[in-house]
């Protein structure tokens, strides 16, 4: 399974590959941003490449393939960091309540920085009347690297994770339509019927929280 940075599972390589990516993204951001800056005249008017740069960025569009397959109806392992509680086993899809499936993995960046922004839209989908748990699945084929990573996490982050190992990635990632090939992080809804609303490829960011509640208040 290619994971954050569209690599392929490489453990604690893949985490330097991802970590060197977001770098470059970075440092050619802010290079570009220098050069719009530089490139616009002293009257203050604004070029056409300073005005294309400025324009507001279109909101990226979720939920719009029809989702394929049923949840698995399969226990998989878990893990915890000292003094936390496993999560139930199995996941209870189907139990009157949304679950929200997130894959990730220890070595994905987009995937950790994205965490602490979902543990939030938790308490605000459940503060608005949302029936919600999250069920976090690692991806991680190093077991202390995941143990490490649960173990740094504070109260209130994700201490517990579901942990999904190679040799059953296939049929449980078919149950849903996700292929292995699926670049974390990725995000499956289940309604709370059971059914699998949507799934989202990709990190999430702040403007995306608007469409996905909708699509769990019904709307």
């Amino acid at each position: 399974m290619r994971m954050g940075c569209g690599v392929a599972v490489l453990g604690a390589l893949a985490a330097s590959a991802c970590d060197a990516e977001q770098n470059r993204t970075g440092t050619v951001r802010d290079r570009n941003e220098s050069i719009v800056s530089s490139a616009t005249p002293s009257s203050n008017k604004p070029t056409p490449s300073a005005t294309a740069a400025a324009a507001k960025k279109a909101p990226r569009a979720l939920c719009t393939q029809k989702p394929r397959g049923r949840t698995p109806d399969t226990r998989i392992e878990t893990a915890a960091a000292p003094s936390a509680y496993p999560p139930p086993n199995p996941i209870p899809f189907g139990a009157g309540k949304w679950i929200w499936v997130n894959l990730w993995a220890a070595w994905c960046g987009p995937c950790k920085e994205e965490m602490p922004r979902l543990l939030k839209w938790q308490t605000e989908l459940r503060n608005s009347g949302v029936l919600l748990d999250f069920a976090f699945v690692s991806m991680d084929d190093d077991e202390r690297q995941m143990r490490r990573f649960l173990a740094s996490q504070p109260e209130g982050g994700v201490r517990a994770t579901y942990w999904l190992k190679e040799e059953s990635r296939q049929k449980w990632l078919g149950a849903f339509g996700i292929s292995e090939s699926a670049t974390l992080p990725v995000h499956a809804l289940v309604s709370p019927k059971g059914e699998v609303a949507c799934i989202i490829d990709g990190a999430l960011d702040e403007e995306d929280f608007a469409r996905i509640s909708a699509v769990l208040k019904g709307g």
